[in-house]
């Protein structure tokens, strides 16, 4: 186990570099910084201005070596100004060119400086995903219990009025988007000319203070569209179970059938939606874009999206990231979890 956990370490760690330099690459476009340069300036820059303004900054340097200074394994550029004056991506404001180390990239904690929002891109990235996972968290503890009751029931007894009836329920809800159920939503439980007004239509005052009135509805929003799809995986795995030789073994013994669920079913039925579960964290954390920009509760989504909207690259490096190293750490743990739940597979 410990040898295919390394191995699976070892491509994780080459598949982010990959995704990373990817990422980079396309950021770092002429175009993309010919639009950074003329925000930083103004848009009837010349493209003199425009080049001495990269050339300043150092982003006309080869990619490679852009690369290596931002992931902070090779030393950061400098320029020195007509006037005399050093400036580099690792001087900061306050600080003199010798106080300011040579390396300041990712790997020794220092992810860039936002154009947009006029801070470390560390200090944000830390700020919204600290509130998209209290959004996450909720979600999960409302969606993964729901979705496995109702795909146990379903699959419990295939083909009845009962599974007929659930399957209906959660193909509709993963067929509903996202910012068609919010809509329903807040028309429903928190319009005053419409509906009941039991919840608030926006999420702003839950980024300081989270309580039912204001987090429900956001929470039930992205609920209702993952729940869906995990019971439809966790129903196919429970039929698929109950038509083993095991089972059909244990009724013909007599064992009752709450315990031929609960004792000799439940457990391999849940091996497939355990992999689905662990895919469900990259799905949150990137793609509440729209409920969060419904509910106006600005969190790591709606910040991907004033990144990108805004050409602030830093920010949006440091997004990617992020996500990119949420995916493969949820599929690593995906991974190792399928392999302790099924007792078919042994690794050596």
């Amino acid at each position: 186990m410990g040898l295919f956990i390394l191995r699976r370490v070892g491509v994780m760690i080459l598949t982010g570099l990959c995704l990373t330099f990817l990422v980079f690459t396309l950021t770092n476009l002429y175009p993309n910084l010919e639009k950074l340069a003329k925000t930083q300036g103004n848009f009837r820059m010349s493209d003199e201005e425009v080049s001495s303004y990269l050339e300043r900054n150092g982003y006309l340097q080869p990619m490679v070596v852009k690369y290596g200074e931002w992931l902070g394994v090779l030393p950061s550029y400098r320029h020195e100004n007509t006037d005399g004056t050093i400036q580099g991506r690792c001087i900061l404001p306050g600080k003199t060119p010798e106080e300011s180390p040579d390396f300041c990239g990712v790997l020794q904690g220092y992810w860039g400086f936002s154009t947009v929002f006029k801070d470390e891109v560390g200090s944000i990235i830390g700020t919204r995903l600290s509130l998209t996972g209290k959004l996450m968290f909720w979600v999960m503890v409302l969606m993964v219990p729901s979705a496995l009751i109702l795909g146990v029931l379903s699959g419990m007894k295939e083909g009845s009025k009962t599974d007929r009836t659930l399957s209906t329920v959660a193909i509709t809800t993963t067929a509903t988007p996202e910012y068609v159920s919010g809509v329903i939503l807040i028309a429903v439980f928190a319009s005053s000319t419409v509906g009941l007004k039991w919840f608030k239509g926006t999420a702003t005052s839950a980024m300081e203070s989270a309580n039912f009135e204001n987090f429900f509805l956001p929470v039930l929003t992205i609920s209702l569209y993952g729940m869906g799809y995990i019971a439809r995986m966790t129903r196919a795995s429970m039929a698929e179970v109950m038509t083993a030789q095991y089972i059909r073994t244990a009724r013909l013994k007599g064992v009752s059938f709450p315990n031929i669920v609960v004792k000799h079913a439940l457990r391999n039925a849940l091996i497939a939606p355990f992999t689905v579960i662990m895919l469900q964290f990259p799905w949150l954390l990137n793609g509440v874009v729209i409920v969060e920009t419904l509910f106006n509760y600005k969190g790591f989504g709606w910040t991907l999206v004033q990144a990108a909207s805004n050409n602030d690259i830093e920010l949006l490096l440091g997004v990617s990231v992020v996500s990119v190293f949420v995916v493969l750490v949820t599929q690593l743990i995906s991974d190792i979890g399928y392999v302790y739940l099924n007792p078919r597979i042994s690794v050596t």
